[in-house]
């Protein structure tokens, strides 16, 4: 599909297999859940069943046939999660199991060589887990003190509270684009600004902003940024991370083992250059070439593209929910992406959701990896239906039509 085509949504549909599914009770299954993970499109599960069936290798260790062709796909695979990111220095993309791991990288590697006792590290009160453990466990092993922005009751950060915070101890932000739980689109481009006139170091967590919008390193202006292949229309398993080279240089290995050495002896190590220093061992093949295929696909929409629909899809499905009796939304801020957290007056949320499930509507329910978030807003979970580039108004219906269930069996 040409990026300058009208976005057609039946389409995208038809390149998903699994959204062909009956699910329970003879209903077709209704997707709401990308959030938590995005479903997968054919030239994805072909581009790694191909991998297995043709071309399966070890990638940087031989001099045969198959190893040369897997490793050319596996970098070939980070030429084109550079261009989907915006950044074309190939030695700034670094391969991990996931977004989490990319995180945790981070926070070991940058933690042991720069963040000090009495040193300080900002992070926001709408952090998914990933984002809140590692820098906790770091602060604990160094000295360092943790600080939160707070964020206001429609789910927006107190940018005046980040700007008090922030000061000449702080070493490193660390904020999440769009708000798992909330879905709030933060401003992050000023954030990057700002603690870079601090002489801070900033990393964004891009778990959820990379599947529903344009992603410019450049005008985003991070030091760090993260991603899930998962989330995005790629494999399990796979994550990126993409760091300056001038700091990925100066950090410390994450792990040791093999392809992250230039040489070794019992006296000494020396480690290799990056990206190689961060990926040791052997690496998820078959996931980097499939996330490679994934990145393609979503260029190949536009995601512009995606983005517009997605934005259709948020404006229609806030106003239809709104209209459902006893549904508070929980998170109003007024730049959204991705999903709505909801709570209703006559049930709790994992009865919403099995509810939901009987009709073949499948969302998420409980604390979606963000307690201070429910804590914030005194509820212990929420429902959260979260979009996708291949859903649809009539979707968003059919969720409506099955909370008014939800209310007939419980109010």
């Amino acid at each position: 599909m040409a990026a300058t085509a009208p976005y057609d949504v039946d389409r995208v549909r038809r390149d998903f297999p699994i959204l062909k599914r009956i699910v329970r009770n003879g209903k077709r299954l209704v997707y709401l859940d990308s959030a938590a993970t995005s479903q997968k499109p054919q030239c994805v599960i072909d581009a790694i069943s191909r991998y297995y069936s043709e071309d399966n290798a070890n990638v940087h260790r031989g001099v045969h046939h198959l190893s040369q062709r897997a490793t050319d796909l596996y970098e070939d695979a980070r030429h084109k999660i550079n261009s989907f990111l915006g950044t074309m220095v190939g030695c700034e993309t670094i391969f991990t199991r996931g977004a989490t791991e990319a995180i945790n990288l981070v926070a070991h590697g940058f933690g042991k060589g720069f963040v000090n006792a009495g040193d300080e590290v900002l992070i926001s009160h709408m952090e998914h887990h990933s984002n809140i453990v590692p820098w906790q466990m770091l602060c604990e092993a160094r000295g360092a003190k943790l600080r939160v922005i707070p964020i206001n009751d429609d789910g927006e950060l107190i940018m005046e509270e980040f700007d008090r915070l922030l000061n000449g101890r702080t070493k490193m932000v660390s904020v999440t684009h769009v708000s798992n739980a909330l879905g709030t689109v933060n401003p992050v481009a000023e954030i990057c600004r700002k603690a870079r006139e601090a002489g801070a170091r900033v990393l964004i967590d891009g778990a959820q902003s990379a599947p529903h919008m344009p992603i410019d390193m450049k005008a985003i202006g991070a030091d760090f940024f993260v991603a899930a292949g998962h989330k995005m229309c790629g494999p399990t398993g796979v994550g990126v991370l993409y760091g300056r080279a001038e700091l990925l240089d100066r950090m410390p290995p994450w792990q040791g083992g093999g392809d992250m050495i230039l040489s070794v002896t019992f006296e000494k190590t020396t480690y290799a250059h990056i990206p190689a220093r961060f990926e040791a061992g052997t690496p998820p093949i078959a996931e980097v070439i499939g996330l490679g295929e994934a990145a393609d696909y979503l260029t190949k929409l536009g995601m512009d593209r995606v983005a517009a629909h997605e934005h259709d899809l948020m404006v229609y499905g806030t106003e239809q929910l709104k209209q459902v009796p006893g549904l508070t939304i929980v998170g109003n801020a007024k730049e959204k992406a991705g999903a709505i957290s909801f709570t209703m007056d006559c049930a709790h949320p994992h009865d919403i959701g099995q509810i939901l499930d009987d009709e073949g509507i499948a969302v998420r329910a409980g604390h979606h990896c963000a307690q201070p978030v429910m804590q914030r807003y005194g509820v212990a979970a929420t429902a959260r239906a979260s979009f996708g580039l291949y859903n649809t108004r009539a979707e968003i219906d059919a969720l409506v039509a099955g909370l008014h269930k939800v209310r007939e069996i419980f109010a």
